[in-house]
């Protein structure tokens, strides 16, 4: 068997006092080709990661997080990568869990498979409001498409060949996590959650807060409910 194409992309943004340990942290857990995505910083994110010699591709400017990880997917499908996978660059992803997150695309029985922090019992704690998000997100999606997913919000994910394509020419550019699984469920595609331990960022700090929090989840809701009364003709 050929072994697979495997791309590991890492969005940042003002991530430069972390971004060096999770690039050397990828190498030491798989044999993946990796590519930053520097969003923009203002600091030295992307001159940090050059010197780990990796491949890294720069914004001029913000995009969020949506714009950093479909570029990420456009360099992914135009270079004829069979998985890809991501991979925060603040550090709280676990490059250990790699492997767990390929395995099951590796025997195709999954088109994503999602590192999550709820599947079974972790050592992550979360805030209130982030766990409320959580639960809310988690029914929200059992309602528009039937199916359960638990940590709907995690950022760490690989795809196969299928996904990459699709995401290279359609993906949501504002808080897109909850919104890819709505639409792929909706294309029946198949989507499994592994249990992964999440650590502390390793540098910056979470743009989310309280207040975000709740437009967070106003927003996605909207946007999930107008597309699904859209592709019903209802709208």
């Amino acid at each position: 068997m050929i072994d697979p194409k495997v791309l590991v992309i890492i969005p940042a943004f003002n991530e430069e006092k972390s971004i060096a340990g999770v690039i050397r942290e990828v190498k030491g857990n798989c044999k993946a080709d990796i590519l930053v995505v520097d969003d923009g910083s203002t600091d030295s994110t992307a001159q940090v990661a050059l010197k780990e010699g990796v491949k890294v591709v720069s914004l001029p400017f913000n995009l969020g997080i949506g714009g950093a990880v479909q570029t990420g997917y456009i360099y992914a499908n135009e270079n004829n990568y069979d998985i890809a996978v991501q991979v925060d660059g603040d550090g709280q992803h676990d490059p250990s869990y790699l492997d767990e997150l390929v395995a099951p695309i590796l025997n195709e029985k999954y088109d994503m498979v999602i590192g999550s922090r709820y599947v079974q019992e972790t050592s992550y704690k979360s805030t209130l409001s982030r766990r409320v998000g959580m639960v809310f997100f988690s029914w929200l999606l059992y309602f528009l498409t039937g199916k359960r997913i638990k940590d709907t919000t995690s950022g760490f994910r690989a795809v196969n060949r299928k996904i990459i394509r699709y995401f290279s020419s359609s993906y949501p550019t504002d808080y897109p996590e909850v919104d890819v699984i709505v639409r792929l469920f909706r294309k029946n595609c198949t989507i499994l959650e592994v249990p992964v331990e999440m650590k502390e960022r390793q540098g910056g700090k979470s743009s989310i807060t309280p207040l975000k929090s709740i437009y967070y989840l106003i927003k996605v809701s909207l946007a999930l409910l107008i597309n699904i009364l859209r592709s019903r003709g209802a709208l």
